[in-house]
């Protein structure tokens, strides 16, 4: 189980993982944030950046908010990051 930051624009003009701030993943999706649409959207995002079922990606803390802790059980938090581009420290 690993734990991942995030901060999302919801609204944006394309899904998309955009970058790293610090720790902090930046995300984009197209939908607004009514109803849990914004939520499900970057849950769709991430898992297939990542290559998992959506089922191994849960929120866990920020579920109205833009910056979000998910939880991802499935890979070792080096792949994760592999995967998703973090630079080195």
């Amino acid at each position: 189980m690993v734990r991942l930051q995030i901060k999302v624009a919801p609204k944006s003009s394309r899904n998309a993982i955009t970058g790293w701030m610090g720790d902090t993943l930046k995300l984009s999706v197209t939908v607004a944030p009514e109803k849990g649409k914004a939520n499900q959207a970057v849950i769709t995002v991430l898992a297939e950046a990542l290559d998992l079922p959506r089922s191994a990606l849960r929120i866990v803390r920020g579920e109205t908010s833009p910056n979000k802790t998910l939880q991802i059980d499935g890979l070792p938090e080096g792949e994760i990051l592999r995967r998703l581009n973090k630079p080195a420290a």
